[in-house]
């Protein structure tokens, strides 16, 4: 409300080539506000976006890697199904001589 109100000195705005006479200082204040809030805005949307591939990325990696000790727990279970089994075919009776 206080800057409306004694805001309102006509300006000259440049813009590049364009040049907007006698606009109210208020408005400029507020063009400057919105301009930096929409900037800020897309900045955080592309941010956003390549947080969101990254962590798709890294999720997919991490599935795969879920998979790899799903598959190396398996396999070493089917191991110590086979080294029981080989333990009792061969008897507990041990084939080295020399152990007690």
């Amino acid at each position: 409300m206080y800057v409306s109100r004694f805001n309102f000195t006509p300006v000259t705005v440049n813009l590049g080539f364009y040049t907007i006479p006698d606009i109210p200082l208020f408005y400029v204040i507020i063009g400057a506000l919105l301009t930096g809030l929409v900037i800020s805005y897309l900045v955080y949307l592309v941010r956003s976006i390549s947080t969101s591939f990254a962590f798709r990325g890294k999720n997919k990696e991490i599935k795969k890697e879920k998979d790899e000790v799903l598959e190396l727990t398996k396999r070493v279970h089917q191991l110590e199904l086979e080294n029981e089994k080989l333990k009792h075919e061969s008897g507990d009776t041990p084939k080295d001589t020399n152990s007690l």
